[in-house]
């Protein structure tokens, strides 16, 4: 979700919607450079959003930088009897959101306000890869049927494992395993591509079984 759906991250919009931007920034670069724990990032953030109300979560998530499009997009896969599913290592609560927008499932953190922290809490890039293979295998889909979208090193497994895959706005560890790259601000533009990849691989297949 974050930096694919969303121009931010969620620890940093709820830290602006509780006045502490300055703190969710801090957390978010000692995170990125590995100089904070898992367990001790989700515990300052917590600190962060001790006094949220859930009007604070709802202006949190309205509020935020999402990419252009995200409820069109998510209207449109479902118009075609396909499921919308994200997966994030963002809060729970704040994934929770996008259902409201069509999302048919959510994944997150298992980090919620009030809720005793588990030290396996953050949502790893393996589970990534089990949630989808679980979701496809519900479905009876194969890895084919499916578009995977991501931005970062999270999803460097994902992007290894299902062929059909965009980068939005990557980081350079993930741009060069991606099927497609898109560069900007509507996902409906990335969404165009992931369609592009299911399109010409439709047709690959009925062109290898016409010949056979």
């Amino acid at each position: 979700m974050d930096g694919t759906l969303l121009r931010s991250t969620a620890t940093i919009e709820l830290a602006r919607q509780m006045g502490q931007l300055a703190a969710g920034q801090e957390i978010e670069k000692a995170w990125g450079e590995g100089t904070i724990s898992d367990t001790d990032f989700w515990l300052k953030l917590l600190d962060i959003c001790k006094d949220a109300s859930p009007a604070d979560f709802d202006d949190a998530f309205r509020n935020s930088p999402w990419m252009d499009g995200v409820a069109e997009t998510f209207e449109d896969i479902r118009s075609r009897g396909e499921d919308v599913i994200v997966i994030s290592q963002s809060p729970t609560f704040f994934v929770r959101g996008l259902e409201v927008w069509g999302a048919n499932e959510t994944y997150g953190s298992a980090v919620e306000l009030g809720s005793p922290l588990k030290s396996s809490a953050t949502l790893l890039p393996e589970a990534k890869v089990a949630i989808t293979q679980s979701a496809l295998a519900a479905r009876n889909l194969s890895p084919d049927e499916c578009v995977v979208y991501g931005d970062s090193s999270s999803d460097v497994a994902l992007f290894t494992t299902y062929p059909h895959s965009v980068a939005v706005n990557p980081t350079p560890v993930l741009a060069p395993l991606a099927a497609k790259t898109y560069l900007g601000s509507d996902i409906r533009e990335a969404h165009a591509m992931g369609r592009q990849l299911i399109a010409t691989s439709t047709r690959n297949q009925f062109a290898q079984g016409s010949s056979s």
